[in-house]
């Protein structure tokens, strides 16, 4: 298959140890194949059955490029090493334990034709067990061009930088550096991954489309295990923050306060001994927040309270 110019879209798929779904993932991909799209798998470091069955759908699914990481290197590297092989004009991702709708990626590249802009962002279906939900992407003009700047605000509604999903949507591959992720990160990679993209992109849209379902709570994922990587959301945070221009500061003080709360409501989930860290790392961070922001940060009482126990504690 011819490169360059010839991939109108490439589709970076990272996965590890899902054998029990990827073969979803790849028969979704097979419903969506063209011949002007690639799918570029990356097999980090499974030790099931994922790469025995990926390998499985090399005749069935035309443009199917695999890679594989002896050893894992995280979600975040792995989507960084599929995006510097992607030869595509677009660019868009999927995870191994989600699949797609028949005809979406065509959809999804005629919505950015349609606009010419440097990235579009889209709805997705939440999947638990039999039940699917759509969740809409936030509240913006749809099918019209806009500043990804002037929707970053308000700080007290949610936004776009509160929809991180990279999944969601379909990016210019010409935006370069803009769609790496943090690669030392091993969750929450994307909150700064959208943060970037909202500041420094110049166009995006928004428009109906939910042909994305999106596993939740799938064992193995970062979302149900209490381990030491959930430390990086502090790292997260530390990268939204750097450099971050005073009138933004509101916003990104009240999503990460918001964030923290939660995590604390789910601090079952963790180790004694890692509890302690991140309530100690959580509790550091709250006291770093530029000048009056935590005081002025207000969510609900329930998790005015949470955080006001961490700092009366710490």
């Amino acid at each position: 298959m011819g490169k360059g110019n010839l991939i109108k879209l490439s589709v970076v798929v990272p996965v590890r140890d899902a054998e029990l779904y990827i073969s979803d993932a790849l028969t979704s991909l097979v419903r969506n194949a063209h011949r002007d799209f690639e799918f570029i798998v990356v097999d980090d470091g499974s030790t099931d059955a994922t790469g025995q069955i990926i390998e499985d759908f090399r005749e069935d699914l035309p443009g199917l490029v695999v890679l594989r990481n002896e050893r894992p290197v995280g979600l975040a590297d792995a989507r960084n090493l599929g995006v510097s092989l992607a030869s595509g004009r677009y660019l868009t991702f999927m995870d191994g334990d989600d699949w797609l709708a028949p005809g979406y990626l065509t959809d999804l590249v005629g919505a950015i034709e349609r606009l010419g802009c440097d990235f579009v962002r889209v709805d997705h279906v939440q999947v638990e067990g039999r039940r699917r939900v759509i969740h809409r992407a936030p509240p913006a003009p749809r099918e019209v061009v806009l500043k990804p700047r002037d929707h970053i605000l308000p700080a007290e509604v949610r936004t776009m930088v509160d929809y991180p999903y990279a999944w969601a949507g379909i990016y210019r591959r010409d935006l370069g550096d803009l769609l790496n992720f943090p690669g030392h990160l091993h969750t929450a990679e994307d909150r700064p991954w959208i943060w970037r993209l909202h500041r420094q992109a110049s166009s995006f849209g928004v428009v109906s489309l939910a042909g994305l379902f999106y596993r939740r709570m799938v064992s193995g994922s970062l979302t149900r295990i209490g381990d030491a990587r959930q430390l990086h959301f502090f790292d997260a945070f530390d990268l939204v923050f750097a450099d971050l221009e005073e009138e933004f500061a509101p916003k990104a003080a009240r999503t990460f306060c918001a964030l923290l709360a939660h995590h604390l409501e789910l601090a079952d989930r963790f180790s004694p001994e890692l509890r302690t860290r991140f309530e100690r790392r959580g509790a550091e961070a709250l006291r770093r927040l530029p000048g009056g922001l935590l005081a002025e940060t207000r969510l609900d009482p329930a998790r005015d309270q949470i955080l006001r126990r961490l700092l009366e504690a710490r």
